[in-house]
């Protein structure tokens, strides 16, 4: 029997072999381990070693990632990665390439951040209706920090270059550890029973969720709503987000941006101003312009040319109005006269005298006075009275 000839492998092939058994068998996985030898490229990925008491893995996170994960990586900080296995060909070295990173404990903490952001959702403190209006122009800004951290810094370095003479109180307090929440809010409490500025920051720089878990306490969050000046919630990077600003009434992503948001920049300022100075003096120009065209329109009217001719007019309007006025009134009188000489007419014709003129008279018995009309109205030795157009007699009947 002939011997059977044993494969022999190149290394790129046994590379390539053991690459796809170990990315098959571990498309995805939780690896717990603390930060050694870390390493940022100047390509944004970050290198570094996972290790315990019994082994070591070489791990990457690349650019993309990295600038998604709101954890400040370190060397010695224990953390759970997700990620996936695979081999750097190169140098024939498996390692986890990293997905996600958190802290050891995070997910208590991530469980206890929910459940009391809910809660106080319910309970209508991150309602945008109670929310205070930040005062455009303060004169007094009251700071709750630490005195000696790089946020407070900051802060004072953009606000000295955007308007340098604002009043600023700075209250200290630690803004981390177990004694932090009850120092801020006596701080709060402090500003807001003396009244001496016009609007809180809350600030501090970024750090894991455990630095940044005094602003995560529900007693800051009370007294944040309860404060009857606004505060400002300046905590971590951009990425960072705490109870505090939720509740705040106003957030903003960092301590810098805390200063160019709370005060305008003085060249912003006086560059506003000029140009609403320009604006108006450009209105009042074109109105003065308008109405200097419209006086000089005005002035070539023929009323302004000829005022004496435009007079005349109306005196030779009023004569002929005057003519017209008077011929109408005489010719209305000459109406009214025949009217009154035709009604005139109407009432003579109509007058039972009338008949006089033409030869009639008037019977009237004495004893009554009444108008005799038929002869069986008087009886022999009757008195009658005829009147005549002109006189009476008295008659005896026979």
């Amino acid at each position: 029997m002939a011997q059977q000839k044993e494969r022999v492998y190149t290394i790129g092939e046994l590379t390539r072999a053991i690459t796809m058994m170990l990315e098959a068998k571990f498309p995805s996985i939780w690896v717990e381990g603390e930060i050694s030898n870390l390493k940022t490229a100047a390509s944004g990925h970050s290198y570094f070693v996972l290790k315990d008491s019994e082994a070591q893995l070489s791990a990457v996170m690349f650019r993309g990632q990295r600038n998604k994960s709101a954890l400040d990586l370190k060397d010695g900080l224990k953390v759970r990665v997700y990620g996936s296995l695979t081999v750097y060909k190169t140098r024939g070295q498996y390692q986890l390439i990293a997905a996600r990173i958190q802290p050891v404990g995070l997910g208590e903490l991530q469980q206890a951040f929910e459940q009391l952001k809910k809660k106080l959702y319910e309970q209508g403190l991150f309602d945008p209706a109670r929310k205070k209006p930040v005062p455009v122009f303060p004169q007094r800004i009251g700071v709750v920090t630490s005195p000696t951290g790089a946020a407070i810094r900051d802060f004072l370095n953009v606000l000295g270059r955007r308007y340098s003479n604002l009043n600023v109180i700075i209250n200290p307090v630690r803004v981390q550890g177990a004694g932090a929440p009850p120092e801020i809010v006596a701080a709060i409490g402090d500003f807001n029973r003396l009244k001496n500025v016009d609007v809180i920051i809350l600030t501090r720089g970024g750090g894991s969720i455990e630095d940044l878990w005094a602003f995560n306490d529900e007693k800051v969050a009370l007294a944040i709503f309860d404060s009857t000046i606004p505060v400002i919630s300046a905590v971590g990077h951009e990425i960072d987000w705490t109870i505090s600003d939720f509740v705040a009434d106003l957030r903003v992503p960092t301590p810098s941006a805390a200063a160019e948001l709370v005060i305008a920049r003085k060249d912003e300022l006086k560059g506003k101003i000029e140009q609403l100075g320009s604006r108006l003096g450009n209105g009042l120009s074109r109105l003065l312009e308008r109405s200097r065209a419209r006086v000089e329109r005005l002035l070539t009217h023929y009323i302004f040319r000829e005022p004496g001719n435009f007079i005349r007019q109306y005196q030779l309007r009023l004569d002929d109005l005057g003519g017209s006025l008077q011929q109408l009134a005489a010719h209305r009188v000459q109406l009214e006269r025949q009217r009154l000489q035709s009604l005139g007419h109407r009432l003579s014709a109509s007058n039972p005298r009338a008949v006089f003129n033409r030869g009639y008279s008037l019977t009237i018995a004495r004893s009554s006075g009444n108008v005799i009309t038929d002869s069986g109205e008087v009886a022999k030795g009757d008195t009658v009275i005829t009147e005549l157009k002109t006189g009476r007699f008295s008659s005896t009947v026979e």
